[in-house]
């Protein structure tokens, strides 16, 4: 780990690309005492950056998968990031928490980024356990052979557990929801706060221990909670990646992104 005074202090931003208003928590949680309770799902790609660099978390997904999988597009994730002046074609890196379609669904938006992947990951994604369609289903294939050619172009880095990739910002392997998932922690002004992505989809899956309905690993994903809130400075430095909670909790990015773009490395408004 690096020392405080290497480390980078970075902003971060979650901007916001789709809604899914139709959930219900039979959809989203695997215990429950309600089933037919709206629970919806907000979506999100990251930026995380200073003065000196920048990383994009996750790309999303298009317009195909919008269709397909009857999740409203409210933006591409790329010109979500164009309202922040961040041009995804000139993102030197993005790191892809996992294969699932609305996490790595736009990756061809970022043809000159290095790709940061876990090892575990892709070999999930083009392994055995794809045998299976019930496995198959939160993947597309198309994103997992764009990912190919991504390697063979030598334009991904990959990553085999924890790893530090610039003083105060690192990736940790967490498992569960799929084979090869991450966090990333990110040293901010208000210290550690780390961004879940999958690894919660929403606050209550790590307060009350209840875990999301799709699992490769039920033990790694309910032990995760636990590594994030060591990783994280407390609780409310842990952002979960679908909580529509997480645009009330935080101050919008300005007063033209309100709904949009929320500021994560200030302190929520209240949790």
């Amino acid at each position: 780990m690096s020392k405080l005074e290497d480390r980078e202090v970075f902003e971060i931003y979650a901007v916001k690309y789709a809604h899914n208003a139709n959930r219900t928590r039979n959809g989203n949680m695997l215990y429950m005492d309600e089933h037919d309770v709206p629970m919806p799902l907000d979506y999100f790609v990251w930026v995380i950056k200073n003065d000196m660099r920048t990383y994009v978390v996750d790309t999303g997904f298009g317009a195909v998968a919008s269709k397909k999988r009857a999740t409203p597009l409210l933006r591409t994730p790329a010109e979500g990031l164009a309202l922040m002046d961040v041009d995804a074609a000139k993102v030197d890196n993005v790191i892809i928490s996992h294969m699932h379609y609305d996490h790595a669904g736009g990756i061809s938006d970022f043809p000159n980024a290095k790709f940061i992947l876990q090892d575990t990951e892709m070999s999930y994604a083009t392994g055995r356990c794809m045998c299976f369609p019930a496995v198959q289903r939160p993947f597309e294939v198309d994103d997992v052979c764009e990912m190919v050619r991504k390697i063979y172009g030598n334009q991904v880095h990959f990553v085999d557990g924890d790893e530090e990739l610039v003083p105060g910002l690192s990736v940790h392997k967490i498992g569960g929801h799929s084979a090869g998932l991450m966090c990333v922690r990110v040293w901010t002004q208000r210290g550690w706060v780390v961004v879940a992505s999958d690894c919660a989809h929403f606050y209550e899956n790590i307060r009350d221990r209840n875990p999301f309905v799709i699992v490769y690993n039920l033990g790694d994903m309910m032990n995760g909670y636990t590594t994030m809130e060591m990783l994280a400075d407390s609780p409310d430095h842990i952002i979960p990646g679908h909580d529509p909670l997480v645009m009330e909790y935080y101050p919008a990015a300005s007063k033209e992104l309100e709904g949009i773009v929320a500021r994560l490395d200030l302190a929520p408004k209240e949790i």
